[in-house]
This record gives structure tokens, sequence and C-alpha cells, in this order.
């Protein structure tokens, strides 16, 4: 994701959107003072940040899951066979995309879909993908050295596969849920190559899954819900600019649900800047009014992703698991609220 901020929106608008989505229902006491949880609202499972934790490390135990690597395809098989075995109908849509570079891709997007009986259905998203090249890290040397992607990748995908553990099997949910984890989000052009900074470079997976896209027989895919950089240590997910333009109702109802969870510190009603990722395709070309959940340190002098963006040291010792129940806990109240 690359992230350029280009915030472009007029100020008064800016600032009424915030307002509108400081409008939110009163926060329950459910969270300590170092941010974990304590009781889940009624009628929500608890989200099991334990469990997302070892999913994460599952991925990275791969190593990194670059493309066209043994890793990455090994990898991709085991998150496919891990929804099946969570009860999902999965279901895999390959292509041969091509890089910045020229480079042909082999690309693999996974979709498993949980409770397909229902009518409606949320889709929820992640890359699964690990940037080749760790161009934004302090030391030069390592710019060319893959990225493990514990968070910018791996916590995405964790995630939703607690989610999955969570909702299968469980009656009460009045959604059916299409997880998909997109790939070839991070072959964005690197900060070394001479060629000029291209965005259509970057979610690659995602664009072609939005191109093919037809609505699914029998239930309607409502909104969506995309998952990127979710684990990492200090986090907090401000209120990104094309999440505003094209699914303002959707972030309203994920804040909200962040406030009824206890969570309303991790998720400022603050403008986040304006980014490009996996959403965009999917608001642009399949029209699916979709967000996007993803960090902003607007204090960090490494990047606005956080000091691991992009760097060698996108490990699983830099992931926390109060983050990572932070935003599951999250997306379960928006879930069970339908």
């Amino acid at each position: 994701m690359t992230h350029k901020r280009l915030c472009t929106l007029p100020l008064l608008l800016i600032m009424m959107m915030a307002a509108m989505m400081t409008a939110c229902k009163k926060d329950k006491p459910t969270a300590t003072a170092d941010g974990t949880h304590t009781d889940s609202v009624k009628g929500v499972p608890q989200f099991d940040a334990d469990s997302a934790y070892l999913f994460c490390q599952q991925q990275c135990d791969f190593g990194p899951r670059t493309m066209n690597s043994q890793a990455h395809d090994d990898c991709g098989k085991w998150i496919a066979e891990k929804f099946a075995q969570l009860g999902c109908e999965v279901s895999t849509q390959q292509a041969s995309l091509t890089g910045y570079d020229g480079t042909t891709l082999k690309a693999t997007n996974i979709i498993a879909v949980a409770h397909p009986e229902k009518p409606v259905h949320i889709l929820i998203c992640a890359h699964w993908d690990s940037r080749p090249w760790a161009d934004n890290d302090p030391d030069s040397t390592k710019w060319h050295t893959p990225v493990m992607a514990a968070n910018d990748g791996a916590s995405g995908v964790a995630v939703m596969l607690e989610l999955a553990r969570i909702i299968h099997n469980d009656s009460t949910l009045n959604v059916g849920i299409d997880f998909v984890c997109f790939d070839a989000e991070d072959w964005g052009t690197p900060r070394w190559s001479k060629q000029p900074e291209d965005e259509k470079s970057w979610a690659l997976g995602a664009q072609y899954w939005a191109q093919q896209y037809q609505p699914a027989k029998g239930y309607v895919l409502q909104y969506g819900i995309l998952l990127d950089m979710v684990g990492g240590q200090g986090a907090a997910f401000y209120q990104e600019l094309s999440s505003l333009k094209y699914a303002p109702h959707v972030v309203e109802k994920v804040w909200n649900a962040a406030r009824t969870a206890g969570y309303k510190d991790y998720f400022p009603a603050q403008n986040g800047g304006w980014i490009t990722d996996d959403h965009g395709p999917i608001n642009e070309i399949a029209g699916i009014p979709t967000i996007d959940i993803i960090p902003f340190y607007p204090n960090s002098q490494e990047s606005s992703f956080g000091p691991t963006w992009h760097t060698v040291n996108d490990d699983m010792a830099h992931i926390d698991k109060n983050t990572l129940r932070a935003v599951g806990q999250t997306v379960l109240q928006v879930l069970y609220e339908e």
C-alpha cells in the first residue's frame, strides 16, 4: 500500500465529516487502562488475540511471502486450507499480473465464504503477499531485502482467520461473510527504482478481483472492510479520506462499533489522509462501498504507517496482541450489529 496521503478534500467538508462521525453511541467501560479488553458486549463473541497472533506467526513461519516464491505458494495453500477447516467455502482466483518493472507475477486471490445461505453478506479483506524489498529501512544496504510482513500482510489475514473461527457454526449471526485475501498488493514501485511512482503498480490482485467481480447469486454483498497493518505496536486507526468519500456510512458504523466495544482510543474520529490501497479498486471498479482500517502514526519520523513499515523490522517481535484484539473485537461488533 503506498501510500500517498493526498489531503485534497476541502477543509470544511473534512470537518463536517469528522463532526458527523462523533455522533456515536455511548461508550461502554469494557477496556482497561492498558487497552486490553475485559468483557465482550452482550451478544458479541470475544475475539481471541492469542489465536490471531498464532495465525500471524504461522504465516511468518513460511518466511517472506514474496511473489513467485515457494514460501508464497506454500503459504497460500495453507491459508486456503485453514479457511476450509474453519467451515468456509473456498475458491481461488489465479492470474498472471504484470509488475511495475514488467515482471510476470503468478498471483492467487483466495476467496472464503462463511454462511453462504445468508441473504446479506459483508466483505472482509486483506492482502497476504509480502513486500519484496525493505525500501523504507533506515539502512539503505537492506533496501533489496524481502520484508517478513508480520504486520503489513499477515496481521490482516490473521484477524480474518480468527473471525472465521469464531463465526463458524454460529447461527445467531444475521449476515454471511466473504473473506478475500488479495495477492500482489505490495509490488508497487520501490523508492530506489528509477521509474516514476505509479499508483496502479499497487493492489494488483484487488484490481483484478474488482475487474472480474460479478454479484453472487443468492445474496447481496452490502459493503466491505479492508484490514491493513492491524497488528502494529502503538497503532491508531484514523478515518481514511477515500473511505469517507466512498463509504461514509461504513466509516460511521465501524467507528461507532469501536466505541461500543470499548476501543475508541484505537479509532480516533480524525482525518488520517488519503491512501492508495486495495479498497480503491473495490470502490471504483466493483462499486462496493469499502473502507480501509489502516494505521496512521502522525508523530513517526520513519513513516506515517509506523516505524516498521517496509523495513526488516516488520516481524513478530513488533506485533501487539492488544492491537489485534482492538481491531478484531471492533469488526465483530460491526458484524453482530447487522
